[in-house]
């Protein structure tokens, strides 16, 4: 799931995107002067209001140049737009909240779509120019989460967990089996983007089915809000140093810690699960942990991320271009303009960082994962692993199955198994994938929670 301009377009959500830049530093001039200063809130809304009625010129002018310079006019015309379309029109609006943040104000503005809740995070400098940008779930979703049939709430109990401490903790939940004696535990690790501690996306909640799926089944599981969830604001200021180390990997590395401490989990049987962006640094995170178990790897790609965000463009600007001509040249220049991108990023040399972003991912973050291999540091390791995959997937597709089989497939500590009516969300579904799908309300498959709750169990 990958968010920065449109992260998690790509390997997390499809739909969500987030606009990170680092801020400006207050007092700085914006690219067009402002007559005079609105207040934050003022400010915030006619952002929002610009950026629906799709007057990106406009919109742009407002920002910092540190954010004008994250993304293009082009970018949010042609990449931020098109992304907001599939969740209709705006309903109604909630009551704002504010807080403060540095120099920056940041007000949060609800939303109410026909697909479902929406919050806009703006934040804005003391002179009113707008130093960054998030469009992430809100929470109150249109068609309420429920129970799949395989969780049998009587058979566990939840409470809450921190993960971390100081600067950086996260809260989290602990959902436990009833039975006696230590459980085995597992810990979810988030696919890109800003995801709460269940990965909602629009109508599916993986991470909840998981866990409950998985407690009912007699194996403890710890879910928890991601850090650029929690920290957005002072994530984003971390542009030109943020790697995945600091947005994913340790904090999955102190989750496992914190699981394996509880008196009810047995230490020795603490297994890591990651989806997408979560399977892909999967094995970095074991690495990391000698104490784990072994992992589960859900839809994990094991190619550069560039070679995937182009892979999946490519699938879906046909779907999105339609039938007109106008549609279809649009989408092919969105296309050749992701190819140039991609062509860009593979020329950047080590320290490079005023070089071009992918989808918002900035030089820094691409270089520090070029040379991963995620199936060979897999390879290296020596724990069971289980990798999952749904074979109607478009966002990470069958391409990397093979790649993880063919590091992976003769060892006998090693299991594979792909499903052939299963989406990236391990949704059921029928045809081809489309984006639009994550709108309606689903559940993991029940044949992936019993898969997993076997592998667990079995070792």
């Amino acid at each position: 799931m990958f968010a920065r301009l449109l992260w998690k377009a790509g390997l997390g959500a499809a739909l969500l995107l987030l606009t990170q830049c680092r801020p400006a530093e207050a007092g700085q001039t914006p690219a067009a002067a402002q007559s005079s200063i609105k207040s934050p809130e003022e400010r915030a809304r006619e952002a929002v209001a610009l950026l629906l009625a799709e007057k990106y010129e406009s919109l742009y002018a407002t920002f910092t140049p540190e954010m004008q310079k994250a993304a293009s006019v082009e970018d949010w015309r042609n990449k931020v737009g098109p992304s907001l379309k599939p969740l209709g029109k705006v309903l109604e609006t909630g009551k704002p909240r504010f807080s403060k943040v540095g120099a920056y104000t940041v007000v949060v503005l609800p939303a109410k779509f026909e697909a479902q809740w929406i919050d806009f995070t703006i934040s804005v400098n003391d002179a009113g120019q707008i130093g960054g940008l998030f469009i992430k779930p809100g929470q109150q979703p249109v068609a309420a989460w429920q129970r799949p049939v395989y969780s049998k709430p009587e058979t566990f109990t939840e409470r809450d967990v921190t993960v971390g401490a100081g600067e950086w903790k996260l809260p989290g939940t602990l959902t436990l089996p009833k039975a006696q004696g230590p459980a085995p535990g597992v810990v979810l690790v988030h696919g890109s983007g800003p995801n709460d501690r269940d990965e909602t996306v629009f109508g599916v909640r993986p991470f909840r089915d998981l866990a409950e799926g998985l407690a009912s089944a007699g194996i403890a599981v710890l879910r928890y809000d991601k850090r650029t969830k929690v920290h957005g604001p002072r994530m984003a200021a971390m542009t030109k140093n943020l790697t995945v180390q600091e947005e994913t990997v340790d904090d999955a590395v102190l989750a496992a810690a914190v699981l394996g401490s509880q008196p009810e989990v047995d230490p020795r049987r603490v297994f890591i699960l990651g989806h997408s962006l979560g399977a892909y640094v999967l094995p970095m995170i074991l690495k990391q942990d000698p104490k784990a178990a072994g992992g589960i790897a859900m839809a994990g790609i094991t190619r550069p991320l560039e070679d995937v965000v182009l892979e999946q463009v490519e699938y879906l600007v046909p779907i999105q271009s339609g039938q007109s001509e106008e549609a279809r040249k649009e989408g092919q220049k969105k296309l050749e303009e992701i190819r140039r991108d991609v062509a860009a990023i593979k020329a950047l040399q080590p320290g490079q960082e005023d070089g071009p972003s992918l989808m918002g991912m900035p030089p820094h973050y691409l270089l520090a994962l070029r040379g991963y291999d995620p199936a060979a540091v897999a390879a290296a390791l020596r724990v069971p692993l289980l990798i999952l995959q749904g074979e109607r997937d478009y966002q990470v597709s069958m391409t990397d199955f093979a790649r993880w089989k063919t590091a992976l497939g003769g060892r006998k500590d090693v299991e594979l198994k792909s499903y052939p009516a299963l989406n990236h969300l391990f949704v059921e579904g029928k045809g081809k994938s489309t984006p639009s799908e994550y709108l309606q309300p689903g559940h993991v498959a029940a044949e992936v929670i019993s898969d997993i709750a076997k592998w667990v169990n079995a070792h």
